[in-house]
This record gives structure tokens, sequence and C-alpha cells, in this order.
């Protein structure tokens, strides 16, 4: 068995090991990264960061294009051979300040390819221009309009920032639309915001570990989003939010990360509600670690895992009656 094979599970959590080869790939990001540190703040970082996200490979085999859904712009991700109904909604990160759906697409696209399904990346409305709830409310137009145009079957995944509008959506659909929840099959996540009271642990025992974020730039984007608004309300913070009912729900998440307690607080919660949801930790990985994809061998066992749990959630929502 190799060391990515062996894992240890507590509850609905499966730490992954720290392979080798992996440490000499991550030994090099200290030297690259952490001069720029905390740097990213404000609307000027958007073009930064959205060259940072599209160095992710290109993926073979996936098709690129704009397109509108429910009345909000975006791109697509498709995969050659997927099936027209079943669909994957992604809400890309950014800290709901920055991140355009073009930038994610190499991204998404390996999730898309693994899954064997279309992705629709939607440009949801960014702050500080358009403050809470203008993204969630885009959100839950995308989500509609999949189902108006005829899924039968939906994955909601997201990441980062986009991780918090994934499951704060999957929870206000299931709850306000019960009509629509057997075409909501499940849900994937990468390194979630699920508390924006930022409460959790791990920003202060990751803090020197994480060499991207820090608390202050964090919090700076955060009220840049709520502008004023409640960050304990289950609608902005889905750490907070009623999880009963929900359909299955797969976590990940690096350990050398200050989100690292947001993924499994939630994880938790929800296993204590009843909801078939598992965090997976990958051990020396940081925030965004699955964009080295062909890089990272935590990165590559990751996508495999979230495209076979896709797979799965996606074909069951076929067989569902109309």
């Amino acid at each position: 068995m190799s060391n990515l094979e062996s894992v240890s599970i507590t509850s609905s959590r499966t730490n992954h090991p720290f392979t080798d080869a992996d440490q000499a790939v991550m030994a090099q990001v200290p030297a690259m990264v952490e001069p720029n540190k905390g740097k990213l703040r404000g609307v000027a970082a958007r073009p930064i960061f959205d060259d940072i996200i599209r160095h992710t490979v290109t993926p073979e085999g996936v098709n690129f294009g704009e397109g509108e859904v429910g009345g909000v712009p975006g791109w697509w991700a498709e995969p050659e051979g997927a099936a027209t109904d079943r669909v994957i909604l992604h809400l890309h990160g950014g800290w709901f300040n920055w991140g355009a759906a073009e930038a994610f697409c190499n991204f998404v696209g390996h999730v898309a390819r693994n899954a064997v399904a279309a992705a629709f990346i939607p440009n949801y409305r960014l702050a500080p221009e358009h403050p809470f709830p203008a993204a969630a409310l885009d959100a839950s137009a995308t989500l509609g309009g999949l189902i108006a145009d005829g899924a039968r079957a939906v994955a909601i995944t997201g990441d980062s920032a986009g991780g918090n509008l994934a499951l704060a959506l999957l929870s206000s659909a299931i709850a306000r639309a019960p009509a629509s929840r057997s075409r909501i099959v499940g849900a994937v996540v990468l390194s979630p915001v699920t508390d924006l009271t930022l409460g959790g642990t791990s920003w202060a025992d990751r803090a020197q570990a994480d060499p991207f974020l820090l608390k202050d730039q964090a919090q700076g984007l955060i009220d840049a989003y709520l502008a004023g608004h409640g960050p304990t309300d289950p609608a902005s913070s889905p750490l907070f939010a009623d999880l009963t009912g929900l359909p299955p729900i797969r976590l990940h998440v690096g350990d050398a990360e200050v989100l690292l307690d947001d993924a499994v607080r939630y994880g938790e919660r929800a296993a204590v509600a009843g909801v078939d949801a598992k965090v997976d930790v990958w051990e020396g990985m940081v925030h965004g670690f699955l964009g080295s994809v062909g890089r990272l061998q935590a990165a590559d066992a990751a996508l495999d895992a979230i495209g076979a749990f896709l797979r799965d959630r996606l074909s069951f929502g076929r067989h569902l009656p109309s």
C-alpha cells in the first residue's frame, strides 16, 4: 500500500499523509510566495489573482465557451462525451472580491473531466461594488436556470469563498425549494470559508504555516463583502445554518492553511445533523493546492476522489423521477 493510500479515519475526517514527492515540491513554496503573503488586498488585486489562477494546466479533452444561465453570465467547461442532463455548478473563489469565471476554466475543467459532466462557472457579482447578498442571489439564479434548462442532476461545487456560496446555496435551495431537492444530488467544497466571524482556531495555529493569508487581510475582504451585514447569519456563514436534510457533501482542505478549521467544523456539524459528510485533510498542503494538478500527488489524488464522488452522485440523480 502506498503512502497515498495509507490514511487514518476519525469520524467524518480522513487524514492523508504528506508524501515524499510532495514534500520536495512544497519545499519550494515559501521562497516563492511568502514575500507577498497578505499583500493581495482590494479590487487592485483582481488581475493578479486571476493570473495566479490561470496557471493551472489546461485539461485535455475539455471545451470552453462563454454562456449565460438564469440570467447570469459565465463560462462552460464541457468534457468531450459528457451527458447534457448532468451538470456541475461551480462557484469560484476569490474572497467575494476577486475572481473571473474565465480564469477558473482550467481548474474547473479538470473537475468536469473527472466527473464526465459539463460545469458552469457563473460570473457572480463581486464586492465591494455588489456586497452581500448579490453573489448569493446570482448563485441561486444560476441553479434555478440549470434546472429550468433541463438538468436532471446538479452537483454544486466551490472553492474558498465559492465554497461558502456553494454551502449556503445548498442549505437555502433545500429549505426554500423542496421541489428541486431531487435535482441537487451533492456538493464538493475545497477549503471553504464557512465562518465569516473568523472564529476557527486554525486562524491562529496555522498562521505561520499558511504562506498566503493573513487574518487582517481576510477581515478586510469580508467587511467589504458583508457591508455591515451580520457574519453569523446562516446565509453568510453556512457553518451556522441548519444542516439537516442536506445531500452528501465532501470537503477537501490542506493541513497547512488557516481555513482548516472552517472545513473540519462544518464537516463535524453536518455529520452530527445526519448528513453524509466527509472531510479530507491533506497534510502539508496549502490553500489552493488542487490547482497544482500534475505536480502534486495530493492534488491528483484529491481530484480523482472528487471525480469518483461526482460521477456516482450525478449518475444517481439521472434515475430519479422527473
